[in-house]
């Protein structure tokens, strides 16, 4: 039976993410694949490349550098975070992405993007870890508002989440049976309607589909959250969560932030580790 990760976007809540996923590598747990969501996509790859330690590494070194995220990017580029500094200065030469890693791993990566033009989902494999995957990369944490639109073939893209936020149906349909789940907003939550629809709409006008898929995402997204309910209650399914709300920027600058929220996810990934390591061997036992 595949055993799968599924990784949650949310910017910089995404640090929890990095914080769970830096112990489970320590203590050598492996997934048969991973799929990853917006900043589950961009941290999440570091899984496959066995890197831990390189998220909150270049987060902290670059926070407050202004070629990473700033309004002058944003006011110049289109892009709040520098497509240029973000996804080649630095895992090209400041803090280097470990593609032969990423290569040979036997573990399948995938990340989820919103087509524009239709409103869907599209998920991407990613094999090499090269420029073209982290183009896919780059179009699965693109913000609508904070980013432009990433061309890639024949497609216009954008934010994973806007279609799919958290894709364990999509894994499922794949053959990953048991998959944990790492989530960005503590139990009871409730997503609302997005308060900046507006603004999206007047900027994305040329895109209806991708906008009605914005204007009822809350909708699936709650959805989405009893099904992963049910499927934790089945046994399924194991989801880590952060035990209250993170209550971090989307753009965050506060180094003892960034590290405040990656040290959580390390803090609640050591309690729950036996469990998922148990939850993992069940699922190899039944092979």
């Amino acid at each position: 039976m595949k055993t799968g990760l599924v990784l949650e976007g949310g910017a910089m809540r995404g640090m929890f993410i990095a914080g769970v996923t830096d112990v489970l590598m320590e203590h050598g747990v492996t997934f048969d694949g991973a799929v990853g969501v917006s900043a589950g996509a961009v941290f999440g790859c570091n899984y496959k490349s066995h890197q831990p330690g390189r998220v909150i590494r270049y987060n902290l070194a670059y926070c407050n550098d202004r070629r990473y995220a700033s309004l002058k990017n944003w006011l110049r580029t289109g892009d709040v975070y520098s497509e240029t500094f973000c996804y080649h200065e630095i895992p090209e030469h400041l803090d280097p992405f470990d593609t032969e890693t990423f290569r040979n791993s036997p573990m399948e990566f995938y990340v989820v993007c919103t087509d524009l033009r239709t409103g869907s989902p599209i998920y991407h494999k990613c094999r090499t870890g090269d420029a073209d995957d982290l183009r896919w990369m780059q179009a699965s944490a693109s913000m609508p508002l904070a980013a432009r639109v990433v061309k890639i073939g024949p497609y216009s893209l954008l934010d994973g989440g806007v279609a799919d936020s958290i894709p364990v149906r999509f894994f499922e349909s794949i053959g990953y049976r048991r998959n944990v789940i790492i989530l960005t907003q503590p139990k009871g939550y409730e997503k609302k309607k997005n308060k900046l629809l507006p603004l999206m709409q007047a900027r994305l006008f040329r895109y209806p589909a991708f906008l009605a898929a914005a204007a009822d995402r809350h909708e699936r997204y709650n959805e989405t959250l009893g099904y992963i309910a049910m499927q934790e209650e089945a046994g399924t399914a194991l989801v880590i969560r952060p035990p209250v709300p993170l209550e971090i920027g989307a753009v965050e600058r506060d180094p003892i932030q960034l590290r405040r929220v990656y040290e959580t996810g390390r803090a609640v990934a050591e309690k729950q580790l036996d469990r998922v390591q148990e939850f993992l061997a069940s699922a190899k036992a039944t092979e």
